[in-house]
């Protein structure tokens, strides 16, 4: 009943058919065991939710950014938290050869490029919480006007450049006229569309990505909607600090001071300084200027050093905010990797990695469903047990897995027991897969 319950605020967008089919596949999915396919979801949606039905509903195309939203308003919001966006792209590993939109990517964790679909997330952090809560999912389907594009870059990056005079070349726009890869303008499409969703009762201000868009292109795309970004530079970026220096009677002001490389930088710029087993860490912070960028950034500069044998790595952050505390940047730059805890669950628990779908309604629903769960799941454990924070999903599914278990069961019996001597059973049966059972008072039928 809860499971319905959950589901109530999603009945502007969903029909009465499809939203019932809906609350059988999302108890199957927390009481199975297995592979998350359709036929394996059938095994445990229980009457009503046959092979067919559940094949007809991943069928059915869906307005599934809606649907986030409504959730996440009504169950997960919190008005007194702070929130940032973050999004990032989670690749899953495909064979065969008929699955909509499989493609070639770039797979982090195996460091090579496999045959796989992609989809790009964009999700909700909460500051306090420190938590994120996937919020719209687009599969990512490469043109082959795109492909070529990348294709000659690529060969453009390998072959030696021919020696130009200096300066700007004759006809060029500069570097305030940027012109938006597709992958950047698909991106702003959708977080564009998000933005509308949560104005009014969501206000939002920043924008964590990787270091894949720690360019000027990237930084141009969040701040037309209105957003600053925040990302990370390579370790052997070029920096220059701003000149201050006595100007030239003719010509240009000049603008570029000195370069900062390094580890070693003025102490005005020093933030904290730690030293723990042996590791001293420097935090400086500066607003420096990058050749590449038109607006002076916001850069925070972490510096790592073995006191013992002097080796030494750094990490440069930034964001387009110059007024944001080095503190906040670095926490909220952090706050991004929440984002592949959802991805980790939602293949390791949802389904992600499983399903067997090659149509594109199918493919949509399969993604979207997996990331929904996290949400869903994360509403039930803070409802199953608020004050346990190690509550996790394995104690979830095994608390939904003995309600299967214990509700097939009673429907053997000729006569019902009583209500005090099916939540006994029922948290003796949840408990023996638990690493934190469910109290008595919560393990009710």
């Amino acid at each position: 009943m809860e499971i319905i319950a959950l589901l109530q605020c999603l009945t502007p967008v969903l029909t009465t058919t499809t939203l019932r089919q809906f609350g059988r596949i999302i108890f199957a999915l927390l009481a199975m065991t297995g592979r998350v396919t359709m036929l394996g979801l059938s095994r445990w949606t229980g009457q009503g939710g046959s092979y067919r039905t559940v094949q007809r509903w991943f069928s059915t195309a869906m307005a599934w950014p809606p649907l986030f939203v409504l959730f996440f308003r009504r169950h997960l919001f919190r008005p007194n938290s702070v929130y940032i966006l973050a999004g990032d792209e989670v690749v899953v590993t495909k064979a065969g050869k008929h699955t909509f939109g499989l493609d070639c990517f770039f797979h982090g964790v195996l460091q090579k490029m496999v045959p796989a679909l992609s989809f790009f997330v964009l999700s909700l952090v909460s500051v306090s919480e420190h938590c994120a809560f996937p919020l719209r999912v687009e599969q990512v389907v490469r043109m082959s006007a795109e492909k070529a594009a990348q294709k000659a870059k690529a060969e453009a990056a390998k072959a030696p450049s021919p020696p130009r005079k200096p300066g700007r070349p004759k006809g060029s726009k500069g570097r305030r006229e940027v012109i938006l890869t597709p992958e950047l303008q698909r991106i702003q499409a959708m977080l564009q569309a998000t933005l509308r969703s949560l104005a009014g009762w969501l206000p939002l201000t920043y924008l964590v990505l990787d270091g894949h868009f720690g360019n000027h292109n990237a930084l141009h795309m969040v701040r037309q909607c209105g957003l600053h970004l925040i990302s990370k530079f390579r370790s052997d970026v070029a920096l220059y600090r701003p000149y201050e220096g006595p100007c030239a009677k003719r010509g240009a002001r000049r603008k570029y001071g000195d370069r900062v490389a390094g580890r070693q930088l003025p102490d005005q710029y020093l933030k904290q300084r730690t030293v723990e087993r042996g590791l001293e860490t420097r935090v400086y912070q500066a607003t420096l200027l990058h050749q590449e960028f038109a607006q002076a950034l916001n850069v925070v500069i972490v510096v790592k050093t073995n006191l013992q044998t002097q080796a030494w790595a750094r990490v440069i952050l930034f964001s387009s905010d110059l007024t944001l505390a080095w503190d906040k940047l670095t926490a909220y730059y952090h706050l991004r990797f929440q984002i592949e805890f959802n991805f980790r669950d939602a293949k390791q628990y949802w389904g992600l990695e499983d399903f067997m779908n090659v149509t594109e309604t199918a493919v949509t629903n399969a993604a979207n469903l997996s990331l929904f769960m996290v949400n869903v799941s994360a509403c039930l454990r803070q409802q199953l047990r608020p004050e346990e924070a190690e509550f996790g999903i394995l104690d979830l599914k095994a608390y939904y897995r003995g309600r299967k278990y214990v509700t097939e069961t009673l429907k053997l019996l000729p006569q019902k027991p009583d209500e005090s001597l099916i939540a006994q059973i029922l948290f003796v049966i949840a408990g023996l897969g638990s690493i934190h059972p469910v109290p008595t008072r919560s393990a009710s039928p």
